[in-house]
């Protein structure tokens, strides 16, 4: 291992790791009947080697989502990833896209929900500047409804 990419993975954990805290947001699911009011809380600790962990909380009127992972830096391959699980049963694992100071990783996956129909979820995960947005979307394949909420998340 050289010097250069020590110190490489050492540029991209201090990134990671100056999203550490606990952070909230509040916004609203799109695309019911009326906006569903969706706050979340969301923390960030330090984890194994270049790994940041988190977990978070989304309260809704009829439910709650809980999501957990890590976000890190595999030095092998150059790139950011993020692994998602939620209580849900949405697991996913997405590479960062680095724009400038903006890391951006789309988790998306195909389900069915509780009828058998098939469902897409996302979840985009956008850490930019300091700050950090989370954006869900929720797609019902055979009634084409979809449901959207944007959060931007402060300490």
């Amino acid at each position: 291992m050289s010097a250069v990419s020590v110190s490489a993975g050492e540029t991209e954990l201090a990134i990671l790791s100056s999203y550490i805290g606990d952070w909230k947001g509040e916004s609203a699911l799109i695309g019911g009947d009326q906006p569903e009011p969706f706050r979340c809380r969301l923390s960030v600790a330090k984890g194994n080697q270049t790994k940041v962990t988190y977990t978070g909380r989304c309260s809704l009127v009829s439910a709650n989502l809980s999501i957990s992972g890590t976000i890190s830096f595999n030095e092998a391959r150059q790139q950011y990833e993020a692994a998602m699980s939620s209580n849900a049963g949405f697991t996913g694992l997405a590479i960062g896209r680095l724009s400038g100071q903006q890391i951006a990783f789309d988790l998306r996956e195909q389900q069915k929900d509780r009828s058998g129909s098939d469902v897409r979820i996302g979840s985009q995960i956008l850490l930019a500047d300091g700050s950090i947005t989370v954006n869900f979307e929720v797609e019902f394949n055979n009634s084409g409804d979809v449901l959207t909420a944007s959060v931007p998340f402060t300490q």
